[in-house]
């Protein structure tokens, strides 16, 4: 369960590699019992800021706070250490046995060797390993050593765990046993989570919050679902999976809507501007609707444009229609709407979508 209290805290944190600032961000909290990805591209300051939480790089500049109370070297550093576990993307693991490598940590807190054997035991059947207790790290596959890594991160009962890329080079199947399986400990332990990932479906399925990081600075963070669908900016809007930006301007007001005059045509969405403001608007691809029939007959939603397919695109699960309306437009569909649509480059084709699917940003 989520707590709107703060478990961690920074504050004018500022981190510098080779005298370049790499990370910039004024404020940031954790919430205890929360699962928060930190989100964004190769470079963002995803990691950096990770460890930086984990008090493994140094910070320039700036606080940390765990609980209300200063992290600062010394005992409270080593205090604040034995509270947290991380684990990386490439499991860093002894040379040793599944059981030796989840009892490691365990060890160096000092527990009662009477417990180890009971709380490794507990751990490796949690993450299903517990027939592997025996086996040599060396000779894990990829998903086994990393079962093995998040194990021993659990077993010295964190707070608070730190998660790299944890799923990254992992196979489609593996990946999304090991998710359900993290998901399903982090609610039995009320665990709090911080995930550093570039992958946006990965953040949407873990996170209770996302934050989006660019050039070291959070530029945005909240609800998943808000953020991906009420972006703050162009940046944000492309990397959340908003396909479709288009510039235009507010040319009518009334009744909860506005219309917006894009290169091309006009796009009836829902909110607040006056006439003359210049926006963004932002469609997300799944919000769109395509068919065959005339515009008349295409949907009851505000915005119904005729127009041609320039192009389809198998994206795995669904396949990617980029459409000229007027405008460029995509959408998303399923394999059997393309074949019952006979949607092909080339064809005409009728978009619509609803004025609640259209997210503005003002300039």
């Amino acid at each position: 369960m989520i707590n709107a209290v703060s478990i961690l805290e920074i504050r004018d944190l500022e981190v510098r590699r080779g005298g370049v600032r790499v990370l910039d961000i004024p404020g940031f909290e954790v919430l205890d019992g929360e699962f928060l990805s930190l989100i964004g591209p190769n470079g963002a300051g995803k990691s950096t800021l990770l460890l930086v939480l984990a008090c493994l790089l140094p910070r320039y500049r700036g606080s940390l706070s765990f609980r209300g109370a200063s992290v600062m070297e010394g005992n409270g550093l080593m205090g604040y250490r034995r509270k947290i576990s991380m684990v990386f993307q490439e499991p860093l693991l002894f040379d040793g046995t599944v059981e030796s490598n989840v009892a490691s940590g365990l060890r160096l807190h000092g527990v009662n060797r009477s417990n180890i054997g009971r709380i490794v035991g507990e751990c490796m059947e949690r993450f299903g390993i517990g027939n592997l207790k025996g086996r040599h790290a060396r000779k894990l596959s990829g998903g086994e050593a990393q079962r093995t890594s998040l194990a021993r991160a659990f077993a010295v009962g964190p707070e608070v765990i730190f998660l790299d890329e944890p799923f990254s080079s992992l196979d489609p199947p593996t990946r999304e046993g090991l998710m359900e399986d993290l998901q399903r400990i982090l609610r039995e332990t009320k665990t709090t989570a911080v995930m550093a990932t570039h992958d946006r479906v990965e953040a949407l399925r873990l996170s209770s919050r996302m934050a989006i990081m660019k050039d070291g600075r959070i530029v945005q963070i909240g609800d998943p679902g808000d953020v991906m669908n009420r972006p703050q900016d162009e940046f944000v809007a492309s990397f959340v999976g908003v396909e479709t930006v288009l510039s235009g301007k507010i040319v009518g007001s009334g009744a909860g809507t506005v219309t917006v005059q894009v290169p091309g045509g006009k796009i009836e969405s829902v909110g607040v501007g006056q006439v003359g403001d210049p926006v963004l608007c932002c469609i997300r691809p799944e919000l769109v609707t395509l068919s065959t029939g005339s515009p008349t007959e295409s949907a009851s939603a505000r915005n119904v444009l005729p127009g041609r397919i320039v192009k389809v695109i198998p994206m795995g699960l669904f396949y990617k229609v980029n459409i000229d309306c007027g405008f460029p437009l995509t959408a998303y569909v399923t394999a059997s709407s393309v074949e019952n649509l006979t949607l092909a480059e080339g064809s005409a084709v009728c978009s619509s979508f609803k004025a609640t699917a259209v997210h503005l940003i003002r300039k």
